[in-house]
């Protein structure tokens, strides 16, 4: 008897996978924030229990917060070398909405088993109409086998129009193309290729009107007039629309622009907006928005221009040299002012903008979420925990759920949701990467999960681990 009853009992000890154990719990989604123990099971959560529980692993997470993992929506870095800085930050999903790839499917199946965190990306506008250009079609069967190529087809139409009806229907066969090979949504990075009218832009918003998926924008240049432009055509289309990095396409109108978005939104307009907590930002040198007359429009001169290959600030005579070599500059331009409205904006998601790996990159691509953390939670008080936590989890989470089912089991912590897991250290957590010294990772960041798989356990890189599974969207199949 005693033999059958220990042998009845075993199951409660070795019930879960995974238990992170004695965390203050913070789920945003809930409003639960209540020291509770985690049982993880077949990649899920399986239990949120007030008494302790036993697993086959035992995570201690007691003096931490345990929260859902942050969901970067705007994150260039889509690489296994940039994943494990942005996993130090707690990002446990980096998706490629801003700019897209080429080719949707190569890209899914590139990465398929081999990513450290979740990914998942756009169909790309400033591709696609390059592809769409009969003078490039010599050149379409090598963009499309190489999934991340968007830089090259992208630049290569950049002064390109498209006058023929029939460039604007290659255009949306190929964009619908990216949303049926699992696209989320179409990204629309148009101050890059400037020769893109208003009626271009017009006609691929009626087309997402029309396919129900949404766009994710990099407007015509920094001004209200480009907001404006978007919004105007999301309204008159009915399109959903993201704008990307609302601080650095702002600048000194942010306060105008908020208001402009936020009266959309309340006019039941499907209108949402990030931003990432950093003072500068990072482009490529030779790209538009460095063609003559660079200086008046930006507001700034060389001086405010770093190299990122040296660290070096420009001159006239480097910026031309660099510019004919090609490769990254950070952008200096941004008041901190700009930054506290936009971290304390209720509306504005989290997101990186993060590059891909480079030695000397700018800092958001390893830091923006603990300098959230730190600098605008607990030093200058900005906005509260929760509220940060929820700027990085269930909001872009929810951006999200119309068109990538996947996504409403993440940014959540609740039985049954996928156990993406941050657990950080709320009084250490920092961002350590700098503009002067480049890439480092974050402190504080104890835990992170994906999908159930430790990818960093006790602050160190779990080697191999390779648990990062593909957000898709569901084009056609609604």
């Amino acid at each position: 008897m005693k033999l059958l009853l220990l042998l009845a009992a075993l199951p409660l000890f070795a019930q879960y996978d995974i238990v992170i154990t004695g965390g203050q719990v913070m789920d945003p989604e809930s409003g639960l924030n209540a020291v509770r123990h985690l049982g993880i099971r077949d990649g899920r959560i399986a239990a949120v229990s007030a008494t302790p529980i036993a697993g086959k692993v035992t995570l201690n997470a007691q003096g931490r917060i345990v929260a859902p993992g942050f969901i970067d929506l705007h994150a260039h870095g889509q690489t296994n070398e940039a994943n494990e800085y942005q996993a130090h930050d707690g990002v446990t999903t980096a998706l490629e909405l801003e700019v897209g790839v080429p080719n949707v499917a190569t890209y899914l199946k590139n990465r398929a088993g081999k990513s450290i965190l979740n990914f998942g990306a756009t169909s790309s506008h400033g591709a696609m109409r390059s592809i769409a250009l009969r003078e490039f079609a010599a050149r379409v069967p090598d963009w499309r086998t190489n999934s991340e190529r968007w830089v090259e087809p992208m630049m290569e139409g950049r002064y390109k129009e498209l006058r023929d009806p029939e460039d604007i229907t290659r255009l949306a066969a190929e964009l619908e193309r990216g949303l049926r090979e699992g696209g989320l949504g179409i990204g629309m990075a148009h101050q890059y290729y400037p020769a893109a009218s208003r009626e271009e832009i017009f006609k691929v918003f009626q087309m997402a009107g029309r396919w129900k998926m949404p766009i994710f924008a990099h407007v015509r240049s920094m001004s209200v007039d480009a907001m404006q432009e978007v919004i105007a055509n999301a309204a008159a289309t009915g399109a959903s629309l993201h704008i990307v990095h609302v601080n650095s396409m702002s600048l000194s109108a942010l306060p105008l622009v908020l208001e402009l978005i936020d009266s959309a939104h309340k006019r039941g307009l499907d209108v949402t907006t990030e931003a990432y907590p950093y003072t500068a930002a990072s482009t490529l040198l030779e790209s538009t928005m460095f063609d003559d007359g660079w200086q008046q429009r930006l507001g700034i001169s060389y001086g405010e221009l770093q190299w990122v290959k040296t660290g070096e600030r420009l001159t006239r005579e480097t910026f031309e040299k660099y510019r004919k070599e090609k490769g990254q500059v950070i952008m200096h331009f941004m008041k901190p002012e700009w930054i506290d409205r936009a971290m304390a904006s209720p509306f504005v998601m989290v997101a990186s903008d993060g590059m891909p790996f480079a030695p000397g990159a700018h800092p958001r691509s390893a830091g923006t979420f603990s300098r959230v953390l730190s600098h605008y939670v607990r030093e200058r008080k900005a906005l509260g925990l929760m509220d940060a936590i929820g700027k990085m989890t269930i909001m872009p989470a929810r951006r999200l759920e119309p068109i990538a089912p996947a996504m409403k089991n993440k940014g959540r912590i609740k039985i049954g949701a996928d156990a993406d897991i941050t657990v950080f250290d709320s009084a250490r957590v920092k961002d350590m990467a700098t503009f002067e010294k480049g890439l480092a990772f974050s402190a504080g960041i104890d835990h992170v999960l994906v999908n159930g798989v430790p990818v960093v356990r006790d602050g160190a890189t779990v080697k191999g681990a390779m648990p990062g599974k593909p957000v898709t969207g569901n084009y056609g199949g609604r």
